[in-house]
């Protein structure tokens, strides 16, 4: 199963639990007592932060497919030729060694998306997903023409 299945169906499932915890809200507010009410409304919160929170990850997902099919398109998407250790898992001093590189790009070319995007990409082979998804994000923002964060 792809990627991008798997996401529209994870966003799936969470639509259906925020209909029923909705409804479970909505029975709470409507028992009118005032303990019920508080209850009922902070259950009616769960699903439109749930909501929200999965439309972000799907949005971002998605900027990051474009701008990694932009880039490809360009011949510029890097090849992921990292040795290997038999777990899977890039080799540590490769994945440094690309790093560095990858920085070193982007501080020179700092309104370049793709230095950025690149970046990312090192920083998820290094594996530092917290920065990797800072980085993509900051690459989307200079791809929109937005300040980066």
């Amino acid at each position: 199963m792809s990627a991008r299945r798997t996401a529209l169906l994870l966003a799936a499932l969470v639509l259906v639990y925020a209909a029923f915890i909705g409804w479970r809200g909505v029975v709470l507010v409507a028992d009118g007592r005032p303990a019920a009410v508080v209850l009922g409304v902070a259950v009616l919160l769960l699903p439109v932060v749930g909501l929200w929170l999965v439309w972000a990850e799907l949005r971002f997902g998605r900027q990051v497919e474009v701008l990694g099919r932009e880039l490809d398109a360009e011949g510029g998407l890097p090849v992921d030729d990292l040795p290997r250790r038999p777990s899977g898992r890039p080799e540590r001093a490769a994945a440094d060694e690309l790093f560095e590189r990858r920085s070193a790009e982007a501080r020179a070319f700092p309104e370049d998306w793709r230095a950025w995007f690149r970046l990312a990409l090192a920083y998820d082979a290094a594996g530092d997903r917290a920065r990797a998804r800072r980085t993509m994000r900051r690459a989307i923002a200079v791809h929109e023409g937005r300040p980066a964060d």
